[in-house]
């Protein structure tokens, strides 16, 4: 990220370029690290040295779901679930734009979860960060598909019964060709893998870990944001290459980070170009 500077003797925000900082300041609780995963996205940006100007970020809802509105970029806010799908119509309306669909677990894993394994199978050619609480907390602090075995929530009152999502695992065998996880305290490695994801073609996945201090860790008596970022000092496991099966995450257990999954396939445009021109040739010959 670029230093302060000073431009008409006034000082700039080294965001100022990215972010719409009339908007500022943003909605997230203390302790929340959705800020931090911006932060990351926008070093991201500046790193991958793309054209701003065609790039188009699109969320959903949740507290994840507002970091399209923070954005000087071309930004969707669409309803619930559905990010992906928009994501996907920008795409083939207009290939040249580079989609970034940036939402939570619960609008990208729950309601959304269709429109992921189907993009990835696909291989829409999106980014897809994923940031990942472990909990619905906007609405309340009810249980998500990703809130871990025996942990606590407003819905779960006596602890999670139901087993969560790997999310890693679930891009990978749905087809995607670039899935990564870091936590929030791993801000540059971070910010590398997203820098990586903007620059691959195909559908990438990089899902984030993100204290919650408002209902997650508070609910389980985790303590505050500061808590959680040593516990992820203390228990993130760096292990790249290692088999998605392998990514699920317990209740305060270890979480395995790194880059999984980098690939090549052709991408849904790449298919359907390929299959259109082999159409045209064939009404050639028959005439």
């Amino acid at each position: 990220m670029s230093p302060l500077k000073t431009i008409d003797s006034k000082i700039v925000h080294p965001m100022d370029n990215l972010l719409r900082m009339e908007r500022i300041p943003h909605i997230w609780c203390p302790s929340c690290g959705i800020g931090l995963a911006v932060t990351a996205f926008t070093a991201a940006l500046e790193k991958a040295k793309i054209d701003l100007n065609k790039v188009a970020i699109v969320s959903g809802i949740g507290c994840t779901g507002r970091v399209a509105g923070y954005t000087k970029l071309d930004s969707f806010h669409t309803t619930h679930g559905r990010p992906i799908a928009f994501g996907t119509g920008i795409k083939i309306g207009n290939p040249e734009i580079k989609v970034v669909v940036f939402s939570g677990d619960g609008d990208l894993i729950a309601i959304g979860g269709n429109h992921f394994i189907h993009a990835a199978r696909r291989n829409i050619d999106m980014l897809v960060v994923c940031v990942n609480n472990f909990i619905y907390a906007m609405t309340g602090g009810q249980v998500a598909p990703t809130t871990p075995l025996a942990a606590y929530a407003t819905t779960s009152p006596y602890g999670c019964v139901e087993p969560p999502f790997n999310i890693p695992y679930l891009a990978d065998s749905s087809g995607a060709v670039y899935v990564a996880r870091w936590t929030t305290l791993h801000i540059r490695r971070l910010t590398n893998s997203i820098t990586e994801a903007l620059n691959k073609r195909g559908f990438s996945v990089v899902e984030v870990i993100s204290p919650c201090g408002m209902y997650y860790s508070r609910i389980n008596k985790l303590g505050d944001g500061l808590d959680m970022m040593k516990f992820y000092h203390d228990n993130a496991e760096i292990r790249h290459g290692e088999d998605t099966k392998n990514l699920g995450i317990g209740f305060q257990t270890k979480i395995i980070v790194g880059k999984f999954v980098d690939r090549e396939r052709p991408t849904y445009m790449d298919s359907y170009n390929k299959w259109l021109s082999e159409i045209k040739t064939e009404e050639k010959l028959r005439k």
